[in-house]
């Protein structure tokens, strides 16, 4: 009896075996009334396949495996008796031409630390979870109630965000740990998810877990899959999100990985104009054979549905949809029809993102997509890839070019932050200051501010104020919230020891404040993709470099107004128009002591008079200190 059934090979040929890390690997499971583990490999063009580990004190040839029938599949077999969890093991191909290649699982659940290479058998389906209220009240939500949720993303790569000193290993927190420290952080800061990075198992630090070689491992560097699961588990607990970095776009040439798996192309494009990307030294998976594209879509299933995560931020989406990218002439293949778009990259994200959303209702997909694609977050029926949010890297990139500049100059340039306006509404955005944007001498946060000492500050407070304010979900990458000094290295945790310095206490008091009442206010996050939800009391306001607008709830109530400057100049004559005869509550003025403010008494209402200002009948006056951001609610 085999393991790998008829019905196994014929889903997986379709491309449709949506379970196939319950197949494909190592499983501990009794056939026969023996218990052992069963191994299955996938290796089409293979002359002959081992598995081979500790159970056999690593004997090469003494456990060969054999083809399931129909053979034309090319998945590989044995059941080896005795078996249990904790064995390392490997596979060896042998080539057409005779040669040995030692591999390690494509589909194993647990892997050796690195620098070494083995897989390790373990059972990944006997974890207890205790997060039954979050996946009821996940499954609960509708395509439509997704996005009318608060989503706040705190981007963490584990391995830096903090480590314990003195040690001789690398010092990371293990999964536990940070289960309790990260999360009780992310907890009291007010952010609703964490989007961790470098989780898929990898085998080089410095490519931050974005070249992976084990699609269905957490990473052994912080602890076991149960470890990992047990994390998990306590964000839910606490009510925070995860969200997984997964990289379906291109994998590395490292021997044991998927490249030339059986010694031949097997997971990548025979053609190096398809199956090379020059500039990353990787390989291009072939989303034109079912089982590649089975491997990942199992891969992600895996994630949401074992792991309980709750979406996967899809990286480098726009090197799948584009065959020339990063590429010259001559390095690439048109399609069918003389184009640059990859047809079967396209359908694989239609295939995906609608097998995710509707077997995992709550749960999102997100696309890192930097380019003018079309539909990216549009339904399959009208021709979109049907992810759930796109990252706004148009948004990010001319927000961050106004903040570089010196506020001299930002009088010329108030269209960049008000530009992502005009396209609003033509995608489901994110928000986001990535962890891409402060490395490679890109400075850190704080450092791409204009000025010297706390005008850095009061500039990154103002453009921080402005980003919550702003439609679309936020995602700040982790350090940013303190104004980490220098830029992110993946070799050494975050400067904590900041915190000791009132500057960066204060702007980690901002940001937590910003958090909360982003939280609070549905005006923020129930009406994001809509003009319904925004209202500008000025986008004109250049020669002051003021910026007025308005956030609306869905049921009118509790509506937000936002005031942000971004000059050195203290405006104390400043008034703004206001919608209607009300009161207007302030709920956070950024001259406050907890923030590094002067601490001024201010009324905390302000009632509208009829003065006309911003083209308005009402307005308010509100005397705005140097880069001064006051928010009220009415």
């Amino acid at each position: 009896m085999s393991n790998f059934t008829e019905m196994d090979c014929y889903l997986f040929g379709q491309a449709t075996h949506y379970d196939i890390y319950r197949k494909m690997g190592a499983h501990v499971m009794t056939m026969n009334g023996v218990k052992g583990v069963c191994f299955d490999v996938w290796a089409p063009h293979a002359k002959q396949v081992y598995v081979f580990g500790e159970f056999n004190n690593w004997d090469e040839t003494s456990h060969e495996m054999k083809r399931v029938d129909p053979d034309t599949m090319g998945v590989y077999e044995l059941f080896v008796p005795g078996v249990k969890v904790g064995c390392m093991y490997k596979f060896i191909i042998v080539t057409q031409s005779g040669d040995r290649l030692y591999k390690a699982d494509p589909y194993a659940n647990y892997a050796q630390l690195r620098p070494e290479t083995a897989s390790i058998v373990t059972d990944i389906s006997k974890f207890k979870w205790t997060d039954d209220a979050w996946m009821k009240a996940r499954a609960a939500l509708t395509k439509e109630t997704v996005y009318e949720q608060p989503m706040a993303i705190y981007e963490v790569h584990p391995g830096s965000w903090m480590r314990h000193p003195g040690r001789d290993d690398d010092g990371f927190y293990t999964y536990r740990e940070l289960a309790k420290s990260l999360v009780s952080y992310v907890k009291e800061m007010g952010y609703t998810h964490i989007e961790l990075m470098g989780i898929s198992e990898y085998p080089f630090d410095g490519s931050w877990g974005y070249q992976v070689t084990g699609y269905y491992a957490p990473t052994s560097r912080y602890g076991t899959p149960e470890d990992f699961a047990y994390l998990i588990n306590e964000c839910h607990k606490k009510k925070i999100g995860v969200i997984l970095d997964w990289v379906p776009a291109h994998f590395p040439k490292d021997a044991h990985g998927l490249v030339d798996f059986d010694g031949t192309p097997t997971y990548e494009y025979a053609d190096p104009r398809k199956g090379e990307h020059p500039d990353w030294g990787t390989k291009i998976f072939d989303y034109s054979k079912n089982e590649v594209k089975n491997f990942l879509i199992g891969s992600a299933l895996m994630w949401v549905e074992n792991y309980h995560v709750d979406g996967l931020r899809v990286d480098a989406v726009a090197s799948m949809l584009y065959l020339d990218y990063g590429k010259e002439n001559g390095q690439w293949v048109p399609n069918i029809y003389g184009g640059n778009k990859n047809l079967e990259a396209i359908e694989f994200f239609k295939h995906i993102n609608t097998l995710i959303l509707g077997r995992n209702p709550g749960t999102v997909m997100i696309a890192e997509e930097s380019t003018a694609w079309p539909k990216v977050t549009g339904p399959v029926e009208d021709d979109g890839l049907n992810f759930s949010y796109k990252w706004n890297m148009g948004w990010m990139h001319d927000f961050l070019d106004y903040m570089k500049l010196d506020p001299y100059f930002r009088r010329d340039n108030h269209h960049k932050m008000t530009f992502a306006m005009s396209y609003n509404e033509s995608e489901k955005y994110i928000l986001v200051l990535s962890h891409d944007e402060v490395v490679h001498l890109k400075c850190s946060m704080i450092n791409k501010m204009p000025g010297l000492g706390i005008d850095k500050f009061r500039n990154l407070m103002a453009g921080y104020a402005f980003m919550m304010g702003h439609p679309g979900k936020k995602l700040l990458f982790m350090g940013q919230e303190f104004a980490q000094l220098r830029e992110w290295s993946e070799e050494r945790e975050l400067d904590w020891f900041l915190l000791d310095n009132p500057d960066h206490k204060h702007i980690q008091n901002w940001v937590k404040k910003l958090l909360h009442i982003y939280r609070k206010n549905p005006a923020l996050y129930e009406l994001d993709s809509s003009w319904g939800g925004f209202e500008w009391i000025n986008a004109n306001d250049a020669d002051r470099s003021i910026y007025s607008f308005i956030r609306k709830s869905k049921d009118g109530k509790n509506q937000l107004l936002f005031v942000c400057s971004f000059t050195p100049v203290a405006r104390p004559d400043y008034r703004v128009g206001v919608p209607a005869k009300k009161t207007y509550k302030l709920i956070l003025d950024s001259d406050s002591e907890e923030f590094g403010g002067c601490g001024r008494q201010r009324p905390q209402s302000y009632k509208a008079v009829e003065a006309e200002c911003d083209g308005r009948p009402y307005s308010i006056a509100y005397p705005l200190e140097p880069y001064g951001v006051a928010v009220f609610r009415y």
